[in-house]
């Protein structure tokens, strides 16, 4: 019987990797070059993309996967509404630039694990939270038959007891983050296979393209830069 071939896959935790990668590192990641990275350095198969999205009051039709176009399609005809406010506007503007840029994941190769957003109200506080750590870890558990190796990029120490348990099974574990915001536990698992974003600048720097002139920041009257009309970096 001819042995099976040893593949590897990856798994990115969106969250973990932009607020402990990219946001302490100072620079935006290119997430085309990202995917060739995974696909040279270590022969990756399949790359998977945890993330959450909100999608202002549209809802996937039960027991449907979110569909990145129909939403994009009903966020577009929610700005031609006349009633739309300004502030509401510039969400909006913002989920749909996110929307796209998840669409543009799919056409570069990734697989995409897109969970819609729940909203919160905490002591007077909206919070909007999509915890995706749940589908990462069911889907290190579904495919650990397909693969003998696996690329994880993020230093949440939740994902540790699923880990350990990979490792006593025999899975080769390497770890994509940030060191010093990587749970220990982490470290410890990943030992000698753990890759520092600090180190991949030169590899994974995203070029610099400056903005549409409706996405720069505006000036207010006091002379403060007002963000509200830049989009946020895609999560």
């Amino acid at each position: 019987m001819p042995k099976r071939e040893k593949l590897t896959y990856a798994f990115i935790d969106a969250a973990n990797l932009f607020y402990g990668g990219e946001r302490s590192l100072g620079w935006k990641m290119d997430y085309q070059k990202l995917f060739i990275y995974l696909k040279s350095i270590f022969n990756v198969s399949k790359v998977f993309y945890y993330a959450g999205l909100d999608t202002e009051t549209y809802k996937a039709e039960e027991g449907k996967k979110l569909n990145l176009e129909d939403l994009v399609k009903f966020l577009e005809a929610r700005l031609k509404e006349p009633e739309i406010t300004e502030d509401l506007a510039l969400q909006l503007q913002r989920y749909i630039q996110i929307a796209k840029f998840y669409q543009s994941l799919v056409e570069i190769g990734y697989t995409l694990r897109i969970k819609a957003m729940k909203v919160f109200e905490n002591d007077e506080i909206t919070v909007r939270k999509a915890n995706c750590d749940v589908d990462l870890t069911f889907d290190l558990m579904r495919y650990m038959s397909q693969y003998s190796s696996l690329v994880v990029l993020s230093g949440d120490g939740d994902f540790a007891p699923i880990l350990e348990y990979l490792k006593k099974k025999k899975k080769e574990i390497t770890i994509m983050a940030r060191w010093n915001r990587t749970a220990k536990e982490i470290r410890q698992i990943a030992d000698d296979k753990f890759v520092d974003f600090a180190q991949l600048k030169q590899v994974l720097r995203a070029d610099k393209v400056r903005k549409p002139k409706h996405l720069r920041r505006k000036i207010t009257g006091n002379g403060k830069q007002n963000d509200t009309n830049t989009p946020k970096q895609p999560i």
